[in-house]
C-alpha cells in the first residue's frame, strides 16, 4: 500500500527535475540602463541638430525660419518630388515583382525557397559602389555599340535627368532583400494555400486571386516592404552621385556649404518623417495583431 501510495505522490509530482533558477535581482535595472545609453547614443546626436537648427546666432534666441523657409528653398520642391517619383515607382515595381514570386514559391514552388532567399540577399553582399560602377560603364559604352538603334534610344531614356528611370531599376534591385523578407514574414504566419484554393474554387481568376485574397492578407507585410523601400530611395545619395543624378539627397549636400542650418534642418525633418512612418506601420500591425486574436 505504501508502494502504490508512493507511486501515485510521483506521479502527480510537478515539480521539474532541473529547478528552475530564479531571476537575478537587479536584471530590470540593468536592462533599463542599457537602454538608456543607447537612447542617448541615439538621441543626443539628433537632439544637437535640432538646436543647431533653431538658434538664432544673431539675437542668441530661437527661430524656426530654417523650418518654415524649406517648402520655398530653390531646388527643394523639383529634388523632392523627383525623389518621390521615383521612390513610389521603386515600390511598385518591388511589389509588382515579389508579390507573385513569394506566393508562387510558397504554393507551388517550395524547394525554391532557398535560392530565392540567396538571390535576393546578393544586393547586400554586393556593394553599392561596384554595383553604380558597373551600370556606369554599362551606360557609357551601350550607346556607341547599339547607335542608331531603338536600344540605344532606350539607354538614352533610362537617362532623362527629369526621371532617370535608371535610378528605379537600380533601387528595385537593391531593395529586394527588404522586400522579400517582409512578404515572406507575412506569408509564414498565414494558410495561404488554404485561402487561394478557397478562391479559386469560387471561380475566381488568379490576378482576382492576388488582388482579393493575397494583398489583403499582407497588407501590414505589404506597408513595411513599401516603407523600406520608400526610406531607402530617399536617403540613398552614392548612387545618384555619381551617377550624375540630382535627387533629393543630393540637394542637401548641394545647399550644405552655403545654407548649412537649411541642410541640417531638412534632415531632421526628413528623419521625423521616417519615426512618424515606422510608429504608423507598428500602430497597424498591433492593430491586425489584436483583431486576428479577437
Amino acid at each position: 500500500m505504501s508502494l502504490s501510495t508512493a507511486g501515485v505522490a510521483g506521479a502527480g509530482s510537478v515539480a521539474p527535475d532541473t529547478p528552475v533558477r530564479a531571476g537575478r535581482r537587479g536584471s530590470g535595472v540593468w536592462r533599463w540602463a542599457v537602454l538608456a545609453l543607447f537612447g542617448l547614443y541615439f538621441l543626443v546626436p539628433v537632439a544637437a541638430s535640432l538646436w543647431f537648427t533653431v538658434r538664432d546666432r544673431g539675437s542668441g534666441g530661437f527661430t524656426a525660419e530654417h523650418y518654415t523657409g524649406i517648402p520655398g528653398a530653390e531646388g527643394f520642391a523639383e529634388t523632392f518630388g523627383r525623389s518621390l517619383t521615383i521612390a513610389v515607382l521603386t515600390v511598385l515595381l518591388s511589389l509588382l515583382l515579389m508579390v507573385p514570386t513569394v506566393v508562387l514559391v510558397d504554393l507551388r514552388l517550395p524547394r525554391l525557397r532557398t535560392t530565392v532567399e540567396l538571390l535576393t540577399l546578393l544586393p547586400l553582399v554586393l556593394p553599392p559602389i561596384a554595383l553604380v560602377v558597373g551600370v556606369r560603364s554599362v551606360l557609357a559604352w551601350a550607346p556607341d555599340y547599339f547607335l542608331d538603334t531603338p536600344l540605344a534610344e532606350a539607354f538614352f531614356a533610362l537617362q532623362r535627368p527629369e526621371l532617370p528611370w535608371i535610378l528605379v531599376l537600380v533601387y528595385v534591385v537593391m531593395a529586394l532583400p527588404f522586400v522579400y523578407r517582409a512578404l515572406d514574414a507575412g506569408l509564414r504566419g498565414t494558410d495561404l494555400r488554404t485561402l487561394t484554393e478557397a478562391a479559386r474554387n469560387l471561380g475566381a481568376s488568379w490576378p482576382r486571386v492576388l488582388v482579393s485574397v493575397v494583398l489583403p492578407v499582407l497588407r501590414t507585410s505589404v506597408l513595411t516592404a513599401s516603407f523600406l523601400t520608400l526610406a531607402l530611395v530617399l536617403g540613398e545619395f552614392t548612387i545618384a552621385q555619381i551617377l550624375g543624378f540630382r535627387t533629393f539627397p543630393t540637394w542637401i549636400l548641394e545647399i550644405a556649404g552655403s545654407r548649412p542650418q537649411l541642410s541640417v534642418a531638412v534632415s531632421v525633418l526628413s528623419l521625423g518623417m521616417t519615426w512618424v512612418l515606422l510608429l504608423l506601420i507598428s500602430a497597424l500591425d498591433r492593430r491586425r495583431a489584436g483583431e486576428e486574436s479577437a
